[in-house]
């Protein structure tokens, strides 16, 4: 899954093998790490102005910040992760939504 894209909304998409945690924004130690990476310039903002509902660290301290559930992020990554164990499933999947 070396070149493979999750979408984060919005147009947005990330490499899945730089992804090491999808989080909420809610607690205080990720709240402080979502501060130090502003001053860093290692933050990236993706809402579009919306509430941000779930942080991404990636493997290069980089944090992004996208108003996709964290749950959405998750099942679109296992659902990549399906494909690329089994993509025998993914044409069964793209010809029936072709018919």
């Amino acid at each position: 899954m070396e070149n493979r894209l999750v979408n984060i909304g919005f147009g947005n998409a990330v490499k899945v093998s730089r992804i090491l945690a999808v989080v909420n924004p809610g607690s205080s130690p990720i709240r402080k790490l979502k501060e130090d990476a502003r001053q860093e310039k290692k933050l990236i903002d993706v809402t579009e102005g919306r509430r941000t509902r779930a942080i991404l660290i990636l493997d290069s301290g980089h944090l992004i910040l996208s108003s996709v559930q964290p749950e959405t992020i998750n099942q679109r990554l296992l659902a990549l992760e399906q494909e690329h164990r089994h993509p025998e499933l993914a044409l069964i999947k793209a010809q029936s939504e072709g018919e």
